[in-house]
């Protein structure tokens, strides 16, 4: 199998060969330079050129920010700075750049992916990280009582700009898988009410989420901390998946299975581990193992390596990721049937 063929079996709850072998958020600038240190090729700069020199299977983000015009994540300069609607429609202009010459870059990827030799993965910011990168979390906690039209209008404004992309995006390069970004979880679980997500955020996914069905392209949010009691929320919303199920928040990926059969998951390997020795990361892929048999699940560092791994430490992870994802050889169908939607477009 190709890397898209084996993402899109494993994903839809399929037979594969093996599990794709992913970082899905690529190293700090801090873990690269200790790297860099003990071995790692200092021409080494780009992720996707380091992830080769790994050995791990190759795809490509693209993250449509709000507010610079790059294919990146980047640093938001304008963090916090709204606190009513004038100060919104004071600093909009500043915002939703225009990306065409950078979506013009997605074009060799389209064709390496087509040949199914790369995933390619698009960002979209959401509606509640958004306002709150603007905002700040007092205000945007505020505003859902005080200001609720401001919320609105961001997040209208918003869609408009991320379904726009998409129309651009589609011409270019459908991507086999998409993030949502929020961020809208911490270790204790979801930071906004369900009546909140409900009037704030839902609206605006049942505009998003079935033009990216339409092009053929999974949906995942990325949420930091438990996600646990929003899973329902945003499954009836026709998100397909989360990640990064992060260990040290408390969250248990078999118990979301058990009961959310068809939900997709990427991460969940305890980044804590990975400074603890061969054992250690050992226990922790043998905790996985049930997840990992039961489909839907790429099994990844629950957020980015840390710089205090080694980079001996992290050859350690990858030989073990490799025997790990290895002896997956086909994904059992005992926790539903049917694929799900989306994936099936290049």
């Amino acid at each position: 199998m190709n890397h898209v063929e084996r993402f899109r079996a494993v994903m839809n709850f399929q037979g594969a060969d093996r599990l794709p072998r992913w970082e899905w958020a690529m190293w700090w600038d801090q873990t690269i330079a200790r790297w860099k240190s003990e071995g790692l090729p200092c021409q080494l700069n780009d992720v996707f050129d380091i992830a080769q020199y790994f050995n791990l299977d190759p795809y490509q983000q693209f993250w449509f920010s709000t507010t610079d015009p790059t294919i990146e994540a980047v640093q938001h300069h304008v963090e916090g700075i709204v606190s009513n609607m004038d100060d919104y429609l004071k600093v909009r202009p500043q915002l939703f750049p225009h990306h065409s010459g950078a979506i013009e870059a997605m074009r060799p990827w389209a064709a390496r992916q087509a040949e199914g030799e790369a995933v390619v993965w698009i960002t979209l910011e959401g509606y509640f990280w958004f306002p709150r990168t603007l905002m700040g979390f007092t205000k945007i906690s505020l505003s859902y009582y005080d200001q609720p039209e401001l919320i609105h209008k961001i997040n209208e404004d918003l869609t408009e700009f991320n379904l726009k992309i998409l129309d651009q995006v589609e011409r270019a390069c459908v991507p086999t898988f998409a993030t949502i970004a929020e961020d809208v979880s911490y270790n204790h679980g979801p930071m906004i009410s369900e009546r909140h997500f409900d009037e704030f955020i839902a609206p605006y996914y049942r505009r998003l989420v079935p033009r990216l069905q339409e092009m053929g392209t999974m949906i995942f949010v990325d949420t930091d901390g438990d996600v646990t009691r929003m899973v329902p929320w945003l499954l009836r919303e026709g998100i397909q998946g989360v990640l990064p199920l992060e260990r040290q928040a408390g969250v248990d990926g078999m118990a979301l299975r058990e009961q959310f059969p068809r939900l997709c998951i990427v991460g969940h390997f305890d980044k804590m581990t990975m400074n603890k020795g061969e054992e250690t990361m050992r226990r922790e892929f043998e905790r996985l193992r049930p997840l990992m048999a039961s489909g839907g699940f790429i099994p990844s560092v629950d957020h980015q390596t840390p710089p205090g791994v080694s980079i001996d430490e992290y050859r350690i992870f990858r030989r073990l990721l490799d025997e790990y994802t290895a002896g997956i050889k086909c994904v059992p169908r005992q926790f539903g049937a049917g694929p799900i939607q989306g994936g099936s477009g290049l």
